[in-house]
């Protein structure tokens, strides 16, 4: 396997294992133990948790190991608002300069998560989500605006796949996202923010239950 690849198998098996909760917010990572359990050198691994890092996912400490971060609440909050804002405008921007074959593209997306809903991995499927979501922000045609977006969309990973699945009803994801498909189809801006600004406020709920339970287990 080519380093880069290695560098990239390791990251997601991290990311994955924060995920699941296999890696427990404020544990260490220990680079060492790490690397021998999953036959890897310490380089690819060293570069794996620096990508998380850039990602939030992870926190590097001087002379210790790097932890799974823990954000609180209040930063969760605040990237969910810039998100929303971005996927706001991403919107109104793809509904004036998006082709019709970006838009076929989201569709099948759509289309594909629907389909495997029912037979593949819950983290499959989650990225799948998010998947629709920045084909959607990279169909508004603004680099700027797209790398800001997925910046944000790694340091709220963790906190969209939780909220997400705690509170998750699927036929009603299903039916928010075409409902933005067809707002998107139809090249109307205003529909399009409001199936969004929608979708986006009860995932954000969910997220807040999800942390609200979080702090009653351990008060």
């Amino acid at each position: 396997m080519a380093e880069e690849n290695r560098f990239e198998h390791i990251a997601n098996r991290l990311r994955r294992g924060i995920l699941r909760g296999d890696l427990a917010p404020g544990s260490p990572i220990k680079e060492r133990d790490n690397a021998a359990e999953m036959g890897v050198s310490r380089t690819p691994m060293r570069e794996a948790i620096r990508q998380l890092a850039n990602e939030g996912l992870v926190v590097l400490r001087p002379s210790r190991s790097p932890i799974v971060a823990d954000p609180s609440w209040k930063e969760i909050s605040d990237c969910m608002d810039l998100v929303r804002a971005l996927e706001l405008l991403s919107g109104e921007l793809a509904c004036a300069k998006a082709t019709d074959e970006e838009i076929d593209q989201i569709a099948a997306i759509q289309a594909r998560m629907e389909a495997e809903s029912d037979s593949i991995d819950e983290i499959d499927l989650f990225e799948i989500d998010m998947e629709f979501h920045v084909a959607i922000v990279r169909a508004s045609h603004n680099i700027p605006l797209a790398e800001t977006h997925r910046s944000l969309l790694s340091r709220l990973w963790r906190a969209r796949f939780l909220g997400s699945r705690a509170g998750r009803n699927q036929d009603r994801v299903f039916a928010q996202h075409q409902a933005i498909l067809a707002a998107l189809r139809a090249r109307d801006a205003a529909a399009f923010q409001a199936e969004l600004r929608n979708h986006l406020s009860i995932l954000k709920q969910q997220i807040r239950q999800f942390y609200q339970e979080v702090e009653e287990e351990t008060a």
